[in-house]
């Protein structure tokens, strides 16, 4: 039995190696596009600006990053930034916080997912915007938002010159009935319950610290094999109905590395979360779930459904692991995420033209439903 379970495991995961390496080629030859956008950017004005930098010491590049923002602002004849490292204790909310209290008009993340998320804590609902550099394995919001994520010094042109783009938050509330532990938190790009959650705490440092993302391949392969859980949701207050699953997913916005777009629908701006319920009965089944995300078919299949809300209530029958943009975030019994509309102001490359005839690239017709939990009946978006 063990030897048929490690060849079914070896065969999944090479059909699924497969169908990313054929996806990582095609995008090769395409363009680096952000998430769809409702809310039209507009250009930086060129006055001076008071910068603050949320750094993440730890990272390779911190040094070579705190003196290329110190060369930029001397080169447009500004202040000098004001430099806030993270620490373990503070991973950069405070910081944020004391740099909105200091007059900044810029706050520039520079770090990991984990350091975005703690400096976009601090900056919701602020006039001051955020800029990124990404420094991390993942760098997730980055990627959604079409910035260059190789590329630190192109991101800081953007994040002092570039234009200014308003998108969603989520909250999410995690609950712990066993330690009776409540807390709430941000997240910018996914949060998840279930498989990704576990993957993503078996991750090891030092593979992530040497191959990138492309380490969580690795702890994937070794929780591929596993059972579904039983959970009952509830979306948008609606009745909660039970379903087995894998992992469920609350995207506020839908790319990960490698080009591959796990929520081709999904707006960073647009008031709505999308959830993924994923419900792989066999290795088979994450075969089929992985060419219908990298391949992008529009096709239904019965072990993967997307829903489209405001807010969603999801609770479990034993502890579960949780993630929040890849970093895991603890166990829990129940969560409630909801979106935060308009919440942040960041710093993006100016918007990308549509083809000659076609329609205005930062303007989306409300074509998608919100659906009820067994997939009948919609509700168009306003």
């Amino acid at each position: 039995m063990r030897r048929k379970l490690l060849a079914g495991t070896a065969a999944a995961s090479a059909a699924v190696a497969s169908i990313q390496s054929f996806w990582s080629v095609r995008r090769l030859q395409q363009t680096r596009t952000p998430a769809p956008s409702v809310h039209e950017p507009i250009p930086v004005d060129d006055t001076p600006q008071r910068v603050a930098l949320v750094l993440n010491p730890t990272k390779l590049q911190a040094a070579a990053t705190r003196a290329l923002v110190e060369q930029a602002c001397s080169d447009a004849g500004w202040r000098p930034p004001l430099i806030l490292e993270t620490t373990l204790e503070d991973p950069g909310t405070g910081q944020a916080e004391q740099a909105l209290a200091a007059g900044a008009d810029l706050v520039i993340a520079a770090g990991g997912d984990g350091t975005v998320r703690a400096v976009a804590r601090a900056l919701a609902h602020q006039p001051a915007a955020l800029g990124l550099l990404p420094l991390g394995t993942g760098n997730l919001l980055v990627r959604n938002l079409g910035l260059p994520y190789n590329d630190v010094a192109g991101c800081l042109r953007f994040a002092l010159h570039g234009f200014e783009r308003r998108i969603d938050m989520a909250r999410i509330m995690l609950r712990n009935e066993h330690t009776m532990t409540a807390s709430e938190y941000p997240f910018l790009v996914m949060g998840g319950i279930g498989f990704d959650a576990s993957v993503m705490a078996a991750t090891k440092d030092d593979l992530k610290e040497k191959y990138g993302w492309l380490a969580y391949s690795e702890a994937g392969v070794r929780h591929l094999p596993g059972r579904r859980r039983r959970v009952a949701i509830s979306l948008d207050g609606q009745p909660p109905q039970t379903r087995k699953v894998r992992s469920l997913l609350v995207a506020n916005c839908g790319k990960l590395p490698a080009g591959v777009d796990f929520v081709p629908d999904a707006r960073i701006d647009d008031g709505y979360l999308d959830v993924v319920v994923l419900s792989p009965r066999s290795l088979l089944g994450w075969t089929f779930m992985a060419a219908k995300i990298l391949l992008r078919h529009r096709g239904g299949t019965p072990v993967i459904s997307y829903y489209r809300v405001r807010e969603v209530t999801v609770w479990s029958g034993e502890p579960i692991a949780t993630q929040l943009d890849g970093d895991a975030s603890g166990t829990i019994t129940s969560l409630t995420a909801r979106a935060d509309p308009g919440a942040l102001v960041v710093r993006v490359p100016p918007p990308v033209p549509g083809p000659p005839g076609s329609a205005p690239a930062l303007s989306f017709p409300s074509w998608r439903g919100r659906l009820r939990l067994a997939g009948q009946g919609s509700s168009d978006r306003s």
